[in-house]
């Protein structure tokens, strides 16, 4: 089956009003890159978002939310429900997603996907070590959320997160659902939704 292809304005590139870097004429490059892109990711993007995420995740919790192969695997089978930030060619920060068909979370959903359900389980949001404190966390969320309203069928995403990282999903429209069944090691996470409001709400606001 040919891979899906998703037409959103929340994946159109755009450019930053300020350069990213200046170079002197003699030493530009030839060829350009779009200065800021959002896009699906790929499983050939798959060593660059574990390397991020386990740069990211392991000084922190000791523990990465997923495996180089759960990645690969996760963007085999759904890379309608990832995205990657990438600046001038270079990925600074992703989120990873995949299908689930129940009320809450369970174990199971940290490793599975469910093709045609209403629900997206984000798994991860990550952004590089060089591109942190600059609120492209907030941005690339954003940025998601608003392409997932795009996308048929889809009613929330849900995702489970350590208590200090609440206050910054609760700013991103996510609420607290309370403590979550699913544990990594010894830690312990709580539960958090957002309702997408349809796709008929996603075409009279966002384009689509």
């Amino acid at each position: 089956m040919a891979p899906q292809v998703i037409s959103s304005p929340f994946l159109k590139p755009f450019f930053l009003k300020t350069p990213l870097s200046v170079a002197s004429p003699r030493h530009q490059r030839r060829h350009t890159l779009p200065a800021s892109e959002f896009r699906n990711l790929t499983p050939q993007d798959a060593i660059s978002v574990f390397e991020i995420e386990r740069e990211a995740f392991i000084s922190v919790s000791g523990e990465c939310p997923l495996t180089l192969d759960e990645v690969l695997s996760f963007l085999g089978q759904c890379p309608e429900l990832s995205m990657g930030w990438f600046e001038e060619g270079q990925l600074v920060a992703f989120i990873i997603g995949s299908g689930w068909d129940k009320e809450k979370l369970e174990q199971e959903a940290m490793r599975k996907h469910v093709p045609d359900s209403p629900t997206v389980h984000i798994h991860v949001l990550s952004v590089h070590r060089q591109c942190r404190q600059q609120g492209k966390g907030s941005i690339v969320l954003w940025r998601y959320l608003q392409y997932l309203r795009c996308l048929p069928g889809l009613r929330r995403a849900l995702l489970v997160c350590e208590e200090f990282l609440v206050p910054f999903y609760q700013k991103a429209g996510f609420k607290a659902k309370g403590p979550s069944a699913v544990t990594v090691g010894a830690l312990t996470f709580t539960e958090m939704e957002y309702q997408l409001g349809g796709l008929a709400y996603a075409r009279r606001n966002s384009g689509c």
